[in-house]
């Protein structure tokens, strides 16, 4: 059936097509079930809402991705009910825990990335994943099949440097320090990284306060190749599709599958044609796993990683509290900065960053064993380090001296006792940066003025919160004072 098409003003975050009543009952379509949108040989599969009203008889809505997806098209398009796919068959059967196949997970993966299956089954195959769990050769096949339906990075380099951290600790952004740091050494280093889940900020959130991070693989190659390394967003390159909708629908049902979870790096990994990588994972209570997962998690990783080729390392290290003082993307950039030009450096930030990058000179050959450290506190203090950060940034269109400012609204909080720092909340820091705005609000979030067995004095400042707007400063403020995500042991 060709139907007119209308364009809404409104980012839907997945493929919807918006049908009237009148359509759907002649092409016997319900809620939910999915149709095949298709003009001048491009066909898209969307899933369906049915309205009676804003649309008319022998129209069909889109929303602006899906029509940037479909070329921009104008006028009219047809619309098929699409069957039920394969994959959704197989989900069907496996109720028993039955180990999947190569083949079954990549036809499962494959109509994820063409949206054809939906959320709900989606959802099924997330969950069964987390109650049935996979043996290491189905990581193996999922890692292939998400690396398979996304594009994959070439580069004409021996040694491809990478480093991940599974995330879960507020600021904790030694990324742009480590690449400044390796990067200054001559070791190659496309940092591809994501925007914040459920923290603050990612750090593809964080350089985007003073650069561009969206680029085409083209585009990519061009500053790599300029600079030896990049800061760039993972999402804008098309590399592991799958990944995306998977956390997103994992977000949900606040379910991270530990399978899920590996395949995703992992394939990230591949996709971007790193030949040596390093994975961060930190444990303690508010971080995503406590010291005995993290132990199992570096052993699954070091035997995967070896199956998959790459040189690995896997350290894990301590996650009990944030890392910096700043909290939110211009806070975060802000602290960075202080690290490379050695201005008021936060310490604990300063610290791990010089032991990431350290291990990664030694893996790649840039530094004798056990005097990695050595040399990249020398490129740091040196002002190598800030040097190709400026390199970097300014590759990626952004000025690293550019004016960062604060948000419109501020309050501190100060101490009523003296005491020491015995708790700092993971979590509730988080949640508290996201009250503010982050990390859509780039000069919002919170400042954390101690760590933990640090000592307060009486008025001295905890902590201080920026919004841009009254009413998200007041939320964040009414958290603090009722949550309290500092906790201060008084002195007697």
């Amino acid at each position: 059936m060709k139907l007119l098409i209308k364009i809404l003003k409104i980012k839907a975050g997945k493929p919807i097509a918006f049908i009237h009543e009148d359509s759907a009952n002649k092409l016997n379509i319900h809620i939910g079930d999915r149709v095949i949108l298709s003009k001048n040989k491009i066909k898209i599969i969307a899933v369906v809402d049915i309205t009676k009203g804003f649309i008319k008889k022998g129209e069909v809505a889109i929303s602006e991705e899906l029509h940037d997806a479909l070329g921009a098209i104008q006028g009219f398009i047809e619309v098929t009910p699409a069957g039920i796919p394969e994959s959704s068959r197989i989900l069907q059967e496996k109720l028993d825990c039955r180990q999947y196949s190569a083949k079954e997970l990549e036809e499962i993966i494959k109509d994820i990335v063409n949206n054809n299956l939906s959320e709900a089954e989606i959802a099924y195959f997330i969950s069964g994943i987390n109650h049935c769990q996979m043996s290491e050769t189905e990581i193996l096949y999922l890692t292939n099949a998400i690396v398979k339906t996304g594009n994959k990075i070439k580069w004409p380099y021996k040694i491809v440097a990478d480093k991940h951290s599974i995330g879960g600790i507020p600021a904790n952004r030694t990324t742009p320090l480590v690449v400044s740091i390796c990067a200054a050494a001559g070791v190659i280093m496309p940092k591809t990284s994501s925007r914040a889940i459920t923290s603050a900020a990612g750090t593809a959130d964080t350089v985007e306060a003073i650069a561009s991070v969206s680029f085409s693989i083209a585009q990519l190659k061009k500053i790599v190749k300029k600079t030896g390394a990049c800061l760039a967003w993972g999402g804008s390159l098309g590399l592991a599709p799958a990944d995306d909708k998977l956390i997103r629908v994992e977000k949900m049902l606040r379910l991270d599958p530990e399978a899920q979870l590996l395949a995703s790096i992992l394939a990230k990994k591949v996709a971007v044609g790193s030949t040596h990588v390093l994975i961060d994972i930190p444990y303690g209570n508010g971080a995503k796993v406590s010291k005995s997962r993290a132990e199992h998690l570096k052993k699954m990783f070091e035997h995967l990683g070896k199956k998959l080729n790459l040189i690995m390392k896997v350290v894990i290290t301590e996650g009990y509290e944030p890392i910096g003082n700043g909290v939110g993307p211009i806070l975060e950039i802000k602290d960075i900065l202080r690290v490379l030009k050695q201005d008021n450096s936060p310490k604990d930030l300063e610290q791990k960053s010089i032991y990431l990058a350290g291990l990664i000179l030694e893996m790649v050959g840039k530094s004798k064993k056990n005097q990695g450290q050595i040399r990249a506190r020398e490129i740091l203090y040196s002002g190598k380090a800030y040097e190709k950060f400026c390199e970097i940034i300014q590759a990626q269109g952004g000025d690293p001296k550019t004016w960062l400012p604060e948000a419109k609204y501020n309050y501190t909080f100060i101490s009523k006792d003296s005491g020491i720092i015995k708790q700092i909340s993971n979590q509730g820091i988080n949640y508290l940066a996201r009250l503010t705005g982050c990390p859509k609000d780039k000069s919002s979030g919170v400042y954390i003025y101690k760590h933990v067995g640090e000592t307060i004095k009486f008025k001295e400042n905890i902590l201080t919160i920026y919004a841009e707007s009254k009413d998200k400063l007041n939320q964040a403020m009414k958290f603090f004072k009722k949550e309290k995500p500092i906790i201060i042991s008084k002195n007697v």
